[in-house]
């Protein structure tokens, strides 16, 4: 390997409301569909991160690794406002952005 070599990690956590889920398995039904999405749509890593026993809420995260640090962030702010445009049955209540 070079020694310099730019390996740039950014992240995104969003917290969500899920109002119509009451139960933890439709949680998973609006939940696996919205991950897979964006992993297509953001080229990026998916997964729920916490609130994994409460029906109504979740917090996810995104990842995406690039030898530009700016451009992998610019990617993941874009994120909240999709899921907003794509989703409606999903409330975005709070998110961070973070590059490493």
């Amino acid at each position: 390997m070079s020694a310099g070599l730019a390996v740039h990690v950014a992240i995104v956590v969003i917290e969500i409301d899920l109002p119509a889920c009451r139960t933890l398995k439709e949680k998973r039904s609006a939940l696996k569909p919205l991950l897979i999405a964006l992993q297509r749509e953001f080229a990026c890593s998916a997964a729920e991160l916490a609130r994994l026993d409460d029906p109504g809420r979740s917090v996810i995260g995104c990842a995406i690794v690039s030898n530009d640090g700016r451009h992998a962030e610019r990617v993941l702010h874009k994120v909240p406002r999709w899921i907003e445009g794509h989703r409606p049955d999903v409330e975005v209540v709070d998110f961070e952005v973070d590059r490493r």
